[in-house]
C-alpha cells in the first residue's frame, strides 16, 4: 500500500497521428499538424501538467524531432519520448537522447516501446518473435545506459554488438534520463524488473493492476532494483457524472458496428501484444460491456489500439477512483482525452483542484474543502479564498 497524501505526477498526451471529436469518424477530425501540437504543449505547460507523452509508430510524427520542436515553445514541460529498440542503434539513440536532454535543459524522459504489431515491426526491419524482442531490448539498453551514464560502452551480445562505442557529450540529468516502460507479458515483466525506473500499466480494473504491480515488484526485487508505477488512462471529466457519461456516449456516437468489428479483427490478426489482448478482453468488442469497473469505461478500445480505457465522471468521482489506484502504488498518471486541447483544459480546471494539484489559475483544494488561489492574474497578486462548490 502507498500513502495517498502526495499529489500524483500528472502528464498529458500529444496526439501525433491526429486528433478529433469522435472515435471512428472523420467528422470534426484534426490532422497531424505541428502548430496544433504546439498549442497542446503550451497549454499543458501553463495548466500544471508535469510533462507530455509523445508516442512512436508508423502513423506518428517522429518522437525525438517533435519533442525538440515542442521544447523550444515550452518552459517547464517534460517530454516522455518513445524509443523503439531496433529502429536505430543504441549508440545513435544515446546521441539523440543526450542532445535532446541538453537542448531542453534536462526535460527528457524516455518511454521504451518494444512493439506489439508484427506487421508494423516488419516495416521497421524488426523480425524477432515476441519474447526475443525483450532479449534484444535488454542488450540494447545495456549499451544505451552505459553510453549515457559513462560515455562509453562495449558489448558482444547475441543481438547487439558495440566495440569501443563513445558518447562525446553527456545528458544534463544524472546518471541519465529516467526510463519508463509498459508491458504485460512474462517476458516484458522480467525485462522491466531489470531496466525500468517507472513501470506503466494501461487502465485496467484495480484488482488486475494490483496483480501486475505485485509481479513487477517481485521481478525488480529479484534483480536488486526499485521500480515506481504509473498508469496510462483517458479521461472524460465533467461537472456531473451524468454529463460525463453523456460525453462518453457522444465520443462513440458515430461509430458503426461494422467499424468496431473491422477494428477488432485487425487487432486480433496483427498484434501479439499481451497488453492489447487484455484490453480487448475487457469489452470483447461489445457496446453493452463498456463499464468494466466502476467509472472505468472501455469504449475507446473498441477502435483504438493501446490504452483503451477512460475514467468517466465528475471531479469528485474520478478523484475517488484515482485514490484507489494510488493505494496500490500508482504515483504517476499519463492522461489524454478527445480532443486533446480542450480536454487538457477540462481535466486541469475540474479535476486538478480535487486531487491536490494546482490548476490553470494556481487553484488547489485545501484539506478544509476550500479552494486557495495563489497569484493575482491581473488582480495585483492578492491571495483569494473562495468556497469550494
Amino acid at each position: 500500500m502507498m500513502a495517498i497524501d502526495k499529489p500524483l505526477d500528472f502528464l498529458w498526451f500529444i496526439p501525433s497521428s491526429g486528433d478529433g471529436q469522435y472515435l471512428g469518424s472523420d467528422d470534426l477530425s484534426r490532422p497531424a499538424d505541428p502548430g496544433y501540437f504546439r498549442e497542446i504543449a503550451k497549454a499543458a505547460d501553463r495548466l500544471g501538467y508535469s510533462g507530455v507523452l509523445i508516442p512512436t509508430g508508423a502513423a506518428c510524427e517522429e518522437s525525438f524531432i517533435l519533442a525538440a520542436d515542442l521544447a523550444a515553445h515550452t518552459e517547464r514541460l517534460k517530454f516522455l519520448v518513445a524509443i523503439r529498440p531496433g529502429t536505430a542503434s543504441p549508440a545513435y539513440y544515446a546521441r539523440l537522447a543526450a542532445t535532446l536532454d541538453r537542448v531542453s535543459n534536462g526535460r527528457l524522459l524516455i518511454n521504451i516501446v518494444v512493439g506489439g504489431s508484427a506487421q508494423e515491426l516488419a516495416g521497421d526491419g524488426i523480425f524477432l518473435p515476441h519474447d526475443e524482442r525483450y532479449d534484444h531490448a535488454g542488450e540494447f539498453f545495456q549499451v544505451f545506459n552505459s553510453l549515457v551514464e559513462t560515455g562509453k560502452a562495449n558489448l558482444d551480445g547475441k543481438y547487439i554488438k558495440a566495440i569501443d562505442a563513445r558518447l562525446g557529450l553527456p545528458p544534463v540529468q544524472e546518471p541519465r534520463p529516467p526510463l519508463y516502460f509498459g508491458g504485460s507479458s512474462d517476458a516484458a515483466i522480467a525485462f522491466s524488473g531489470g531496466i525500468t525506473d517507472k513501470y506503466l500499466t494501461w487502465g485496467e480494473p484495480p484488482t488486475q493492476v494490483a496483480e501486475k504491480i505485485a509481479k513487477v515488484r517481485k521481478a525488480a526485487a529479484e534483480q536488486g532494483k526499485n521500480v515506481t508505477f504509473g498508469i496510462r488512462l483517458h479521461f472524460i471529466v465533467r461537472e456531473t457524472d451524468e454529463e460525463a457519461w453523456a460525453a462518453a456516449d457522444r465520443l462513440i456516437s458515430k461509430l458503426s458496428d461494422e467499424t468496431i468489428a473491422a477494428a477488432q479483427e485487425v487487432f486480433a490478426k496483427s498484434s501479439d501484444s499481451v497488453g492489447q489482448a487484455r484490453m480487448v478482453a475487457l469489452h470483447q468488442g461489445r457496446r453493452d460491456k463498456l463499464e468494466v469497473s466502476p467509472n472505468l469505461w472501455a469504449g475507446i478500445g473498441l477502435v483504438r489500439t493501446g490504452a483503451g480505457t477512460a475514467l468517466v465522471g465528475s471531479p469528485k468521482t474520478i478523484a475517488e477512483r484515482l485514490r484507489e489506484y494510488q493505494q496500490l502504488g500508482i504515483d504517476t498518471v499519463i492522461a489524454s482525452g478527445y480532443p486533446h486541447l480542450e480536454e487538457a483544459y477540462r481535466v486541469s480546471e475540474l479535476l486538478f483542484p480535487e486531487i491536490g494539484l494546482p490548476g490553470p489559475h494556481g487553484q488547489i483544494r485545501s484539506s478544509f474543502g476550500e479552494r486557495r488561489v495563489f497569484g493575482g492574474g491581473g488582480h495585483g497578486g492578492n491571495v483569494k479564498i473562495a468556497s469550494a462548490s
